[in-house]
């Protein structure tokens, strides 16, 4: 059985946002099959979508649309073992004999996630002073700070950013980052100005404000309503 932590409380008032996952499938299984001519256009080439790796992003987005479900606020005080769960997820999907053969890593990424300068807490508290901001701008930034040093994650912090980005956005009425052939380029490549580099940094700081306004502009321009679906009785 899947370790379903987001299935652990009941829904007093659940959202009227969820995903529709057969679209989202859809559009990964595509990306999937259309990889090799998209990977020639990127400035840099990536891994291929394994299947692996696509169903373990489709758990993902499961868990994203229990939480919309649900109406949990991720980011509440006790919440932070399901932000954990979408990174394990990512790595080892919902196959609990795969989680026993990587309970080390699994174990080690826990230690990282909670104990590391400038980690999870630091997350929070941007995100509680950019509260105001629209929500492109804040779900740019947590997918800025996910991705640059330290890392979140051990691993997998570029398809767990797009969760916990597409949480963010689904939360508020729009619909979730998922892959496309559209938009594969556009979000591979700034995604690479991010990686490894230290926020902290004197070109990072400078440069964060145009990362940031990429992310949030591309997150604007590649809406896809088919991927959220509203129940307009509530």
């Amino acid at each position: 059985m899947h370790w379903n932590i987001f299935a652990q409380e009941d829904a007093s008032q659940p959202s009227r946002y969820r995903l529709d996952l057969a679209a989202i499938e859809r559009s990964l299984r595509e990306v999937q099959a259309d990889f090799e001519k998209i990977n020639a256009r990127l400035d840099s080439p990536h891994d291929a979508l394994s299947d692996e790796v696509v169903s373990n992003m489709l758990a993902g987005y499961r868990c994203i649309d229990e939480a919309l479900r649900l109406n949990i606020d991720l980011f509440m005080l006790g919440n932070s073992a399901r932000i954990l769960e979408l990174n394990i997820l990512t790595l080892c999907g919902d196959d609990l004999a795969k989680r026993k053969q990587h309970v080390a890593h699994i174990q080690a990424t826990e230690q990282r996630f909670y104990q590391q300068k400038d980690g999870f807490g630091d997350l929070k508290e941007w995100l509680e002073r950019n509260k105001h901001e629209p929500v492109w701008e804040r779900a740019a930034g947590v997918y800025l700070h996910i991705l640059s040093t330290p890392q979140l994650f051990i691993e997998g912090n570029h398809r767990t950013g797009v969760l916990i980005v597409s949480y963010l956005l689904a939360r508020e009425g729009q619909p979730p980052f998922v892959l496309t052939k559209d938009n594969a380029r556009a979000y591979f490549d700034p995604s690479k100005h991010a990686h490894d580099r230290n926020r902290h940094s004197l070109p990072m700081i400078w440069q964060w404000p145009r990362l940031q306004r990429d992310i949030a502009e591309l997150l604007r321009n590649q809406v896809r309503q088919e991927f959220l679906t509203v129940d307009n009785t509530y």
